[in-house]
């Protein structure tokens, strides 16, 4: 599913009116695909005060269009206008037809209408402000939100749905007036935004829905910034054949672990195997294979030699040259450590590889000695999967983490393009980038996800989809993706606090199960 900013979805729309879908079309349309939204979220709508904050332009028009429907549908519905509806406005004739209460701004008085209003109410919609907003906003608006963000802290469970994204947020950077509400939902219109993924913004947006407009996919086929979806990371699932053996699902050689991290090498083997890759070989140092032996059954391993007690010593190198051609992916970096010895051995395994090497995927310390080498990408050649958090993409670029978070996917694409090289930008929200300039968003926002090791299973997730097959681009997008699903079923078990990076592993089989049973269905 495409994401297309504030221009794009002005061509869109610009281009629906010339092939016979007009505006009002879309906004009935819109209106209603909101009001079955909002019914199915807070179910008996039969008993429900819903309150719509309505905007002068076409999002408060959506907003009325969603009026009339729950008004049918058997809601209280309540209309407060914050600015003037044109004259011959329709929608506005249809609601008052329906004789569905309304008051304006201007006659509520200190907004004691208002606030009476949110008082009784059981859901507040924001259809003040859609992809238009772009300045700060007018004092009315200020107004009217702050008070319904204090009818919020007295009423927790008071449900704020936004309609295609909220008031006073920028559709296109994620910026944030202050008084921006913090949504449950957001319903976005036709196709998503990508303000709503990015820092500050999306953290105001809760839960995202896009609704159908009517408004045909073809029209935006151009635009190189997609959402994953489940149908598309069910298109390139790597497929189980009966008759296959361990050969058939590749076999993926994971350098990783020292002294202090020996977690990580456990995550990401795990990572791997978990989501079907044959054959898992851990090449670590040698006085830590007795330890992750007891642990880690299923592997196979290459024992290296150290430069100390648990460090892998630069001597490696030859180790891992005479067995790289037996792989189809080398996973490098995870828990090795930054000492000296650690960042020549990585220098000297990634630079001056065979043409014939195995796919990439490079995370943690791997990615930290890069940083440290000028140019790096001119010396590693030929595309890698790169997946950094946004401190080790800080290092890497040369930025400020708060940089990185500014525009998550504006930076990623750059340099994706830059080093050529494909980037997998963890967080929330993961964005996907490719050195041809297209990228792909994470629909998943988890703060579960949030703690020590989930980055090394996911490393090897993405390690051991491409053993199966899968191009760089797609394992890597096709691992975030499963990699969140994951996530969200631990959630949906545990909550979002005390999620352990073991707990996906059990789960990440039941994921891809899960996401074939749905094509089933």
């Amino acid at each position: 599913m495409k994401i297309l900013t504030v221009e794009q979805m002005r061509q869109v729309e610009r281009e629906c009116a010339r092939i016979g879908l007009p505006t009002s079309v879309l906004m009935e349309n819109a209106g209603q695909a909101v009001a079955e939204e909002v019914r199915r979220i807070l179910g008996a709508i039969d008993r429900q005060h819903i309150l719509i904050l309505v905007g002068p332009g076409n999002n408060g028009g959506d907003g009325l269009v969603a009026a009339r429907h729950l008004h049918d549908w058997g809601a209280d519905v309540r209309l407060y206008f914050l600015g003037q509806r044109p004259v011959d406005d329709p929608n506005l004739e249809l609601v008052r037809q329906r004789g569905i209460t309304g008051v304006d701004v201007t006659q509520d008085k200190n907004l004691e209408r208002l606030d009476d209003w949110l008082a009784s109410t059981t859901a507040v919609i924001d259809a003040i402000l859609g992809t238009g907003k772009s300045r700060p906003l007018a004092d009315t608006f200020r107004l009217v939100l702050e008070r319904v963000s204090k009818a919020r802290e007295k009423q927790p469970g008071l449900p704020i749905i936004a309609l295609d994204l909220p008031s006073g947020l920028d559709a296109d950077s994620g910026a944030v007036d202050p008084a921006c509400l913090y949504a449950d939902n957001t319903i976005t219109l036709g196709f998503p935004k990508p303000g709503l993924f990015n820092s500050p913004g999306m953290e105001r947006v809760g839960r995202i829905t896009v609704a159908d407009i009517g408004i045909p996919s073809s029209l935006a086929e151009q635009v190189t910034t997609e959402l994953i979806t489940a149908d598309w990371a069910r298109s390139v699932v790597p497929k189980r054949p009966l008759g296959a053996n361990k050969g058939t699902f590749g076999r993926v050689l994971v350098v990783a672990g020292s002294i202090n991290y020996i977690g990580a090498a456990y995550l990401a083997c795990n990572g791997a195997m978990r989501v079907g890759a044959g054959l898992v070989t851990l090449a670590t140092p040698a006085s830590l294979q007795p330890i992750l032996v007891s642990k880690l059954t299923e592997v196979t391993y290459l024992p290296l030699p150290e430069s100390s007690p648990g460090i892998i010593s630069p001597k490696a190198v030859s180790l891992i040259r005479q067995e790289l051609s037996q792989y189809n992916v080398l996973l490098l970096g995870c828990g090795l450590g930054q000492s000296q010895s650690v960042i020549e051995f990585i220098k000297l395994t990634l630079f001056d590889l065979p043409p014939e090497r195995p796919a990439l995927v490079l995370d943690a310390d791997a990615l930290n000695a890069l940083a440290k080498i000028p140019n790096w990408w001119q010396q590693l050649a030929g595309d890698a999967i790169l997946t950094p958090h946004p401190g080790e993409m800080a290092r890497l670029a040369g930025l400020s983490v708060d940089e990185v978070q500014s525009d998550r996917a504006g930076i990623a694409k750059k340099v994706a393009q830059e080093w050529q090289k494909t980037v997998v930008l963890k967080g929330a929200y993961t964005v996907i980038a490719t050195p041809d300039g297209q990228s792909r968003i994470s629909p998943v926002a988890n703060p579960g996800l949030a703690s020590a090791g989930t980055g090394d299973v996911l490393s090897g997730v993405i390690a051991g989809l491409a053993a199966q097959g899968l191009s760089l681009f797609e394992a890597a997008t096709c691992g975030v993706y499963l990699h969140a699903q994951a996530g969200e079923m631990v959630r949906d078990s545990l909550g979002d606090a005390g999620m352990l990076a073991t707990d996906l592993l059990p789960v990440l089989p039941l994921a891809i199960k899960q996401l074939k049973e749905e094509s089933e269905v």
